[in-house]
């Protein structure tokens, strides 16, 4: 088994060599040294040789497991740089509408987070914030998050890597289609891929949401052609992930078909969607969503089918100081049993791969978070996991 690593040099000169040495838990199973030719290249590291390491760890969310890279470079056998790293193995792939890791189909419990903090907002105001939020979200019994609308902080992913919690990156939307907004949005895309395309834990690229930005793709050619673009383009930078080109609705061209319905209760939820084949033909009956899950001349391919944003419950105690979908509850008996009447219902769909609860926080005046904007539970934590569990 071989590890592929690409490498670039900001200087470089005759006479450069680089020694890769990878670990896995300090034991070492692999160490290269070669002479640098140019300041860019790629070479194949074999981690299963015979004197170093016979098994391969592969990364989940049950067992994060990583490697550690140490790289050091040396000019005439004097070491000048030193840099550490890590990669996680695993593989990403969907297979009889599953998504699956590690080729098993997995179910995904995720959390919608947004990332707001009550005094500074959009930056964290603490490693240990980061971390908290993660582990909390681990407590509650989800597998993964959907970081909505933001590209985090580098050491969310990282923990993330080390905890072994699945990530939607999702990125943040534009406010109208122009050639602008289609070049400014296709630049930084890019980068972000690049960014962020090492880490185990990201295991879908979303680049659009909900049509905003794009507002008349159901109809629209050249937003509808837009977004076949950026998936291609995704698909070229990274084959390793599944691309959601418009999470919620109105898909052109999608490795998973994502629906967002905040439905009060579990009855109407199924009532809903067991007729799905009329949904996915395109036929808009009564009790369906608003919203169609595809746009104009593109129908479903068997595709993972997940609903990524439902619930979103609110405490009457706070509806002056914001809002939540649907009627507002009593107290934690009602949001408990709100909860676990829609998520009860999601987990019988038998077409149904995974969902995203909305979400992990109150947002300023959105107070439909399972935490308050300070973090503190509105419900045991462990009443949230029973749910997830189907308990």
């Amino acid at each position: 088994y071989t590890v592929d690593i690409e490498y670039t040099l900001n200087a470089f000169k005759k006479g450069l060599k680089l020694q890769t040495i990878i670990f896995f838990k300090d034991v070492e199973v692999a160490n290269v040294t070669v002479e640098l030719k140019r300041p860019f290249f790629r070479q194949a590291i074999d981690i299963m040789s015979e004197t170093h390491h016979s098994k391969i760890n592969l990364w989940n969310h049950h067992e994060p497991n990583l490697y550690d890279v140490e790289f050091r470079l040396y000019d005439n056998d004097q070491l000048i740089d030193c840099v550490g790293s890590y990669f996680g193995i695993r593989h990403i792939g969907i297979e009889n509408s599953w998504l699956t890791i590690n080729y098993t189909p997995s179910y995904l419990k995720m959390v919608l987070d947004q990332g707001y903090w009550k005094d500074s907002h959009l930056t964290p105001p603490s490693e240990e914030a980061l971390l908290l939020d993660i582990e909390q979200a681990l407590a509650m019994g989800f597998n993964g998050i959907r970081m909505h609308q933001k590209i985090e902080d580098e050491r969310f992913y990282y923990y993330c890597d080390i905890l072994g919690i699945y990530v939607w990156l999702e990125m943040p939307s534009f406010y109208e289609f122009n050639d602008e907004a289609v070049y400014r949005f296709t630049r930084e895309w890019m980068e972000v891929i690049q960014q962020h395309y090492n880490h185990p834990s990201i295991i879908t690229w979303v680049p659009f949401n909900e049509s905003w930005g794009i507002p008349n793709v159901p109809i629209n050619r050249k937003q509808q052609h837009f977004t076949k673009s950026i998936y291609y383009l995704t698909k070229t930078m990274d084959q390793s992930r599944p691309v959601i080109t418009n999470d919620g609705w109105q898909h052109t061209i999608s490795d998973i078909i994502t629906l967002h319905d905040y439905k009060e209760y579990g009855e109407a939820l199924l009532s809903c969607y067991r007729p799905i084949e009329e949904l996915l033909n395109h036929q808009k009956t009564k009790g369906l969503p608003p919203r169609l899950p595809f746009a104009s001349n593109y129908r479903y391919h068997g595709q993972p089918i997940m609903l990524t944003e439902y619930g979103g419950i609110a405490f009457e105690k706070n509806k002056d100081e914001g809002w939540g979908y649907g009627q507002m509850v009593k107290d934690e008996q009602d949001f408990i049993q709100r909860l676990k009447s829609l998520t009860d219902a999601i987990q019988s769909l038998p077409f149904c791969s995974g969902y995203c609860v909305t979400q992990l926080t109150d947002v300023q005046q959105e107070m439909n978070g399972l935490l308050d904007e300070d973090r503190n539970p509105k419900v045991p934590l462990e009443a949230i996991r029973a749910i997830n569990e189907g308990i």
